[in-house]
């Protein structure tokens, strides 16, 4: 007799938000209690962000369906309506393979558009990184609306739950499992410094920095300005190799994609990637001094290496951070500053006294644990959680 198998789909949009979800999605798909379904969106399906659907394909995971989202263009005009489009494609694909349970993560447009379609779909959703402040992006209201369309909750540290439960969700639906990223640092093997060179086509310097830079797309017009004075900062490091990676598919994100560009000609010890991946890009933090920009990678994964963490303007004001982040206003001086604090003795002893606040690894196993236990019937309807009365 056949063993019936929950089917659990997980949505993924972008190449970060997939080296989260990476070892989770292996694991229900070795799992003999579920069947594993995989929808693809965002910028796996565009040529600008290089194809990264295939990273997926070449992990041997299947992808079952593909939510096109037509990422033409990166104007609020263009945002809405590629959310809007992902509300229709995620109805058609969740019609398609009638999930049990739809596993999203984090923040961005395209995770609340597979929400949105699975609460009207009554289908329960699991929600991972949730409870989590980012005052300098719009990801802030859209990881809190989609934690109320979501029955179960997997926060990275217990601050977040309470703001989940704060949020009126039910706490034995709320887990503290930690971050998925320091998880995946834990799994994986990381390439020599000879692999990485060899694989990116460079040489490492005696000095080395990693710099990510999003849009700020809860501030009017100021993403190119702030690329400006970064690009201003760097540009005085003629002694320090420069690798930078793409930005996200946000608002502006083009014109920073261009501002790189036109750097990266112009500068002979920089160079860019659109995407290198989780093994390349963990291996990559591993080897230089810090990470620059205003990245989340830098708040909830580069502590666990030791590293620093230049941490640029308002984008992830509100996270909890280790005592390795150096937050900086975004001007070209300010920077050059915290880039210097990164080299100083002082700074560089109290980097091996770093912890995490996201814990130490194993949230995939916690959250396997927690889904084999729990039957996801009855779920889509849940009450408002209220906090007891303060005396």
């Amino acid at each position: 007799m056949p063993i019936f198998k929950r089917k659990i789909c997980v949505v993924t949009g972008t190449r970060a938000e997939y080296g989260l979800l990476r070892h989770l999605i292996k694991a229900i798909d070795n799992s003999s209690e579920f069947e594993l379904q995989l929808i693809a969106t965002g910028t796996h399906l565009s040529e600008l962000f290089g194809y990264t659907y295939k990273e997926i394909e070449a992990d041997g995971i299947t992808i079952d369906c593909t939510v096109d989202i037509e990422l033409v263009g990166d104007t609020s005009r263009d945002i809405a309506r590629s959310t809007a489009l992902g509300i229709t494609g995620f109805s058609e694909a969740y019609e398609k393979l009638k999930p049990d349970l739809v596993v999203v993560l984090g923040d961005r447009f395209e995770i609340l558009s597979a929400s949105v379609s699975a609460m009207l779909a009554r289908i329960p959703i699991a929600h991972l990184h949730g409870g989590e402040v980012t005052e300098g992006a719009m990801d802030e209201g859209i990881r809190h609306s989609i934690t109320k369309f979501s029955q179960l909750h997997f926060v990275a540290n217990e601050e977040y739950r309470n703001r989940v439960i704060q949020l009126g969700e039910d706490p034995k639906h709320t887990f503290n499992v930690g971050g998925l990223g320091v998880d995946a640092i834990r799994r994986i093997k990381l390439l020599t410094r000879n692999q990485l060179e060899h694989d990116l086509g460079f040489t490492f310097k005696k000095r080395n920095l990693l710099i990510t830079f999003h849009p700020v797309t809860l501030e009017d017009s100021t993403s190119s300005q702030q690329m400006k004075e970064l690009l201003s900062a760097l540009s005085k490091l003629s002694d320090t190799q420069l690798i930078f990676t793409m930005p996200n598919a946000d608002t502006d994100s083009r014109i920073l994609f261009t501002m790189i560009e036109d750097f990266v000609r112009s500068n002979a010890n920089s160079c860019v990637f659109t995407s290198l991946g989780q093994v390349r890009y963990f291996s990559c933090v591993s080897e230089v001094d810090g990470v620059i920009g205003n990245s989340s990678s830098g708040l909830l994964e580069v502590p666990s290496f030791k590293k620093a963490t230049v941490n640029i303007g308002d984008r992830q004001k509100g996270r909890l951070k280790a005592s390795s982040i150096i937050d900086c206003e975004p001007s070209a001086a300010e920077i050059g500053l915290a880039i210097n604090t990164i080299y100083s003795p002082d700074f560089q002893r109290t980097l091996k006294l770093a912890e995490n606040p996201y814990g130490d690894g194993g949230a995939v196993d916690k959250i396997m644990d927690t889904l084999k236990s729990m039957s996801f019937k009855g779920l889509i309807k849940k009450k408002f959680y209220d906090l007891p009365p303060q005396s």
